[in-house]
């Protein structure tokens, strides 16, 4: 798992590719939960966090792109 730095410094398209491969691995997880073959049952909790951390880099640099003056002076 990526660290929240690495996540921070990436861009939206990386990001959501993380997201997708995040549940993806969240998906597995429970699959696994259910044959009994989980042994750490925080680490679905790591990785919800770590999806909701990516959601919300995404949230802000999308927030930060609207914000940027389109450099038209009308």
């Amino acid at each position: 798992m990526k660290t929240k730095q690495e996540l921070k410094a990436l861009a939206i398209d990386a990001l959501r590719q993380e997201v997708y491969a995040l549940r993806q691995e969240l998906f597995n997880l429970r699959l696994a939960r259910l044959t009994g073959q989980v042994k750490d049952q925080l680490q679905g909790k790591h990785i919800r966090a770590n999806i909701a951390r990516c959601l919300t880099f995404i949230g802000q640099q999308e927030l930060a792109a609207q914000s940027k003056p389109s450099g038209k002076n009308n």
